[in-house]
């Protein structure tokens, strides 16, 4: 089959790989009609994740048909024929962490334990084409993928919704309303969001589903502060507006109520000496992580107020603000989605019209195109914001 490839810093290809087989009773294989490069893959592909392997195939944002069940598969579930959207996370269902619902950090699903131990403290999740931290798991970016516990984690769309109204089920749709739901809106709050990509666009979108009053967008791209503003959210640019003074002036001196950290490991900043200093720590291992909009977040956040953060963090971090976490009684809250909890209800919502996750599409392309989808996404051009993989 075909399948994007992660073949080294800065290198992607198309490439002819085994077919995925039947490897466990529990596993399903299924063929991918419609798949989508998200921007934890950029960090990937930039080098910031350890683990990866040449040859690793990438993606861990798909959806298609199941074509082979396993024999321990519970057929009152998921059978052959199912038109199914898979989570990024690949739970077990049964561990202390997915009977709480803690999906991202199943006890079982990563057979790479041991290394992520080491990284994290504690194991987390399997997760799909994300690195042999995460279990070395082939991606989605592909003709088939194998499908771990097929009984508990991919999401049956017996609806007759298009595979673009349902897709970002996967990851970003749900990563976007956990953010939000997080930081325990009320009625009147404001929300400011940093970064504007998907996961952003989808947490402004479920931040205002959930009663915000107002929701500010803060990025330095103009096409995605477009997108934002065509929504009713106020918009920051980064680049030419001091971000904290800004959010002061709009939220009477006070900062918003919520804020949320959409951004991750590779933030940038407007202020060129701060870009450089995290720059430099950074390649020289001092620091894995850039935590500008982290530490924006935090010290632009009311007192008392929630930080919440689903950007991607891999490692560590320099001058973490704690002591403005500390003394101004802020809630941080963080985690990789717990995806299967968020996919039923969100469905749901998209059915109702509630929210519509086709709005973020910039860019469809087959799945031979992937490299240049890459570097559109990667180097921002021609306003890429959400590039779609198709198969068929």
């Amino acid at each position: 089959m075909k399948a994007t490839c992660w073949m080294g810093p800065d290198s992607v290809s198309v490439e002819d790989v085994p077919d995925p087989s039947i490897l466990n009773g529990r596993d399903a294989v299924v063929r991918i009609t419609s798949t989508a490069i998200c921007g934890s893959d950029l960090h990937l592909v930039d080098g910031y994740v350890p683990g990866m392997q040449k040859g690793d195939i990438l993606g861990h944002e798909f959806m298609g048909e199941v074509v082979e069940v396993g024999a321990g598969v519970d057929r009152s579930k998921i059978r052959v024929g199912d038109r199914v959207v898979v989570p990024f996370p690949i739970a077990c269902g049964a561990c202390a962490a997915c009977r709480a619902r803690l999906y991202s950090c199943c006890e079982n699903s990563n057979p790479n334990a041991g290394m992520a131990e080491k990284m994290f403290g504690h194991p987390t999740a399997g997760i799909y084409g994300y690195s042999h931290l995460t279990g070395g798991f082939a991606g989605g970016q592909a003709e088939y993928a194998r499908v771990p516990f097929a009984d508990v984690n991919p999401l049956v769309v017996e609806s007759d919704l298009d595979d673009e109204q349902v897709l970002f089920l996967s990851d970003v749709l749900p990563t976007g309303y956990m953010a939000a739901e997080m930081c325990d809106i009320g009625d009147g709050d404001v929300v400011a969001v940093w970064g504007a990509g998907a996961v952003g666009q989808f947490a402004m979108d479920s931040a205002r589903m959930l009663g915000a009053a107002k929701v500010i967008a803060i990025d330095r791209e103009p096409y995605r502060l477009e997108m934002a503003a065509a929504q009713g959210y106020e918009t920051i640019d980064f680049e030419d507006t001091d971000v904290r003074s800004a959010l002061l002036d709009m939220t009477g001196g006070r900062g918003p109520d919520k804020c949320i950290d959409a951004v991750g490991l590779e933030a940038t900043h407007g202020a060129p000496h701060i870009a450089l200093y995290d720059r430099a720590k950074q390649a020289v291992r001092a620091e894995t992580d850039r935590p500008h909009a982290l530490r924006q977040a935090i010290t632009s956040c009311r007192s008392g107020g929630v930080v919440s953060v689903v950007g991607v963090y891999g490692g560590f971090v320099d001058k973490f603000p704690v002591g403005s976490w500390m003394n101004r009684s802020l809630t941080l809250r963080a985690g990789q989605c717990h995806v299967q909890r968020y996919m039923k209800p969100l469905l749901e919502r998209i059915e109702r019209g509630e929210i519509d996750p086709t709005r973020i599409i910039t860019h469809r392309m087959p799945l031979s195109e992937a490299p240049a989808g890459y570097e559109l996404f990667k180097h921002k051009r021609e306003d890429c914001e959400k590039i779609v993989l198709s198969t068929r």
